[in-house]
């Protein structure tokens, strides 16, 4: 038995006892690219990644869609590798790649054998100074985003209710359109117009290159300078600041997805920046609420009521804004407005009474373990570092964000949701299955 104890306190140990901290050396060149440096001599892998400061809140309204179109057109080629080259080299050499876009930022990366980092570096410092714009380029990735957009989106079972509710939910600022963009957009652009938003965006005083895994520091050094070094700066970027007026009267709006079969209901909140202590802490709402089986609303309106089948709460946090979202899918003859009234007691009671400190021990737990999985391995360590520089800045986050999280209490918890979680600041959308003609 006293064995047993023992072995069960070890489990309970702090989680960070076994989170090393991810030690970094960070830089500019004179061209204004900022470099990260990360080595990890562990195991022979290396990611080289490039992360641009623009997303799709960075287009011209009547063109959207650019920076995510963008993610695929920088995969086409450029002065040194060949259209439709670019995969076949890396996975000839024994490496992986990828993209993804946010409405904040662009981000790519490879992943090779370490023996391959001066590989990697090349092949980014070619789509950052050599990329071959040119409209066959552009109509053969046109036809791939709206492959994508049919797959993902349009034949999607609940696919458009994000963009449905960013539509109602931001007026003014650029988050109130579809990181995907609108087709027409496309279609509508010319090659002048999108060898101009490279010009504008892709640049190396408008990104971060960091360099993670296996690696010699002076080598690296040198290869970087080598082939970053001489790219030329480009203009000063502007930053958007556009201020959304504060929803002081619950929006409401209705959407029918041809999908779905079973409706949906969807609170949403505006909430502020990621970088804001209370969207940590709107973070740490979404979880006592809907993070598991043992949350509140899924042991209230799934197990106990049997009122939904999926039941949820999530923050997304963003540079400028975020978003807070609660949703349900009503179980059998399940009235909507009876699930909203129910979700929104447990909001309630998240407003006016502290979680108790089980709950709060839960939490720390949840988030202690994020923390250990994020710094776990170099491709992830790499995009933290680049996402905490550029997004945040503040690079050294990836060490003491978690502080942040330990530091929130109770009391704060609860007046986070008392702030931003009521119903005269949201928008409320029905999203219904499509109407029989």
């Amino acid at each position: 038995m006293k064995k047993s104890i023992i072995y069960l306190a070890s489990l309970l140990l702090p989680i960070s006892i076994m989170a090393q901290k991810v030690t970094f050396e960070e830089y500019d060149l004179d061209n204004g690219l900022h470099v990260i440096l990360h080595q990890d001599n562990s195991a022979p892998v290396v990611t080289t990644s490039v992360m641009y400061h623009v997303g799709a809140k960075d287009e011209n309204p009547e063109r959207t869609g650019f920076a995510h179109f963008f993610e695929h057109l920088l995969f086409e080629g450029t002065q040194n590798i060949g259209k439709g080259k670019w995969f076949e080299i890396v996975t000839s050499n024994g490496g992986s790649n990828n993209a993804n876009t946010t409405d904040d930022r662009t981000y790519y990366y490879e992943v090779f054998p370490s023996n391959s980092l001066e590989l990697g570096l090349w092949m980014e410092s070619e789509r950052m100074l050599h990329p071959v714009i040119d409209q066959t380029g552009v109509d053969t990735q046109n036809e791939v985003v709206k492959e994508e957009k049919r797959l993902r989106v349009d034949n999607q079972p609940y696919g458009n209710f994000l963009a449905e509710i960013k539509k109602l939910l931001f007026t003014k600022h650029p988050y109130r359109w579809a990181t995907i963009g609108s087709m027409e957009h496309l279609d509508a652009a010319t090659l002048e117009e999108f060898q101009a938003f490279n010009k504008k965006y892709y640049v190396p005083n408008n990104a971060v290159l960091v360099v993670a895994g296996d690696l010699d520091v002076a080598k690296t050094k040198k290869m970087i300078q080598n082939y970053f070094g001489s790219i030329p700066k480009g203009a000063d970027v502007p930053r958007i600041s556009i201020k959304e007026e504060p929803i002081t009267k619950e929006i409401k709006g209705v959407y029918h997805d041809p999908n779905i079969q079973i409706p949906g209901i969807v609170a949403a909140y505006r909430t502020p920046s990621m970088k804001t202590r209370e969207a940590y802490a709107l973070n740490m709402v979404s979880t006592v609420l809907s993070d598991g089986k043992s949350s509140r609303l899924y042991k209230k309106l799934v197990d106990e009521k049997k009122m939904a089948f999926q039941v949820g709460a999530f923050n997304v946090s963003q540079e400028d804004y975020g978003m807070y979202l609660t949703f349900g899918l009503p179980l059998g003859d399940t009235k909507l407005e009876d699930l909203v009234k129910e979700i929104d007691e447990e909001v309630v009671k998240i407003q006016t009474e502290l979680i108790t400190e089980r709950e709060y021990e839960k939490l720390q737990n949840k988030y202690e373990n994020q923390f250990v999985n994020a710094n776990s391995g170099v491709e992830g360590i790499a995009n933290s570092l680049a996402r905490y520089y550029m997004l945040f800045g503040d690079t050294n986050l990836i060490n003491n964000e978690i502080d942040i999280y330990r530091s929130i209490t109770r009391e704060e918890i609860r007046e986070v949701a008392k702030k931003y979680l009521n119903p005269n600041q949201r928008v409320q959308l029905e999203y219904l299955p499509k109407k029989d003609k």
